[in-house]
């Protein structure tokens, strides 16, 4: 198990981090992190002997939070927002269609299973419709609930 980042790395956070109740004097489930920050490893560490732990200080939001490595990737890798993340329910803005046949109509609700961000083609999602899945295009779709701070999560604080 050999870390992927050391002491001083610049690493972005991929994944909106709320707090599990770890993270001292802010309710749980709040946003801590929005993913596509920045920030800097100070510490790398073990979590029950099997998932690394990264220490990392967010400068901007003078925030200091763990991230497994799974949520970060080096500041040199290429980052592609999305409006969207993994585990979100949306819903579709149009019709959907394979090969002519109608898959989807507007307004049919979905979870995202994966998010594909490409630098040529923006990005694309992999959505299960009931009990279909479908790689749909970011444009073809809408968040089914509104959050007050403005986006879901798939991530809490370690």
């Amino acid at each position: 198990m050999l870390p992927k980042f050391e002491f001083g790395d610049e690493v972005r956070i991929i994944r909106n981090v709320r707090n599990d109740g770890t993270y001292p004097g802010v309710p749980i489930g709040t946003l801590l992190i929005r993913r596509g920050s920045t920030g800097f490893v100070m510490n790398v560490g073990t979590f029950l002997q099997d998932q690394l732990i990264y220490t990392v200080n967010i400068l901007e939001q003078d925030k200091i939070v763990g991230f497994r490595e799974e949520e970060l990737i080096s500041i040199d890798d290429v980052w592609i927002p999305s409006k969207f993340e993994s585990r979100e329910r949306v819903r579709s803005r149009i019709t959907l269609t394979v090969r002519g046949e109608v898959r989807v109509t507007p307004g049919m609700e979905g979870e995202i299973l994966k998010v594909f961000r490409d630098k040529n083609n923006g990005v694309l999602y992999h959505v299960i419709f009931h009990d279909q899945v479908l790689q749909v295009s970011e444009s073809a779709l809408e968040a089914t609930k509104i959050y007050d701070d403005e986006e879901n999560s798939d991530a809490t604080a370690h």
